[in-house]
């Protein structure tokens, strides 16, 4: 059976390389892996409880050590209409913190629009979750989804 990430722009372009995704919050910040050509699809990394942004760098540098990744991906969060919030600078600002950490490391933006909403939606239809919505991986799937999306753009 063929993997439907294979067929996707971008799994031949990251092909064998660590990919991991950011879903920023300042509540939570979820986080997901993948590496096509490796493991079947993206899967969930787990979360970082938000305190401070160099927090957050700091457990993100462990991670990124840890797993050895090569790439990262951002979630931008926009309005509906395609707007900039307060938040989407305030993780643009957050971004120019991640490429003076990590100034060896792509770092790539996917719209993150709606993804909360979806990764409740896959929650509530998912065994995995017993059909239910799970609070505390919200962020990890919503990550999870940011990841899936940027391998089909």
């Amino acid at each position: 059976m063929q993997n439907e990430f294979e067929n996707y722009k971008n799994f031949n372009k990251f092909k064998g390389l660590n990919i991991l995704s950011i879903d920023y919050g300042t509540k939570v910040t979820g986080l997901a892996c993948y590496c096509p050509g490796r493991e079947p699809f993206p899967q969930a990394r787990g979360k970082v409880i938000y305190q401070s942004d160099e927090q957050l760098i700091k457990e993100l540098t462990f991670i990124v050590e840890e797993d050895f990744v090569e790439i990262l991906v951002l979630g931008i969060p926009y309005y509906l209409d395609g707007n900039e919030s307060e938040m989407t600078k305030r993780v643009r600002a957050f971004q120019d913190k991640l490429k003076a950490q990590f100034p060896n490391i792509d770092i790539y933006e996917q719209d993150e629009t709606l993804s909360s909403t979806a990764a409740e939606e896959r929650m509530m239809n998912s065994p995995q979750f017993n059909f239910k919505v799970d609070p505390k991986r919200i962020d990890e799937v919503a990550a999870t989804i940011i990841l899936e999306d940027f391998m089909r753009n």
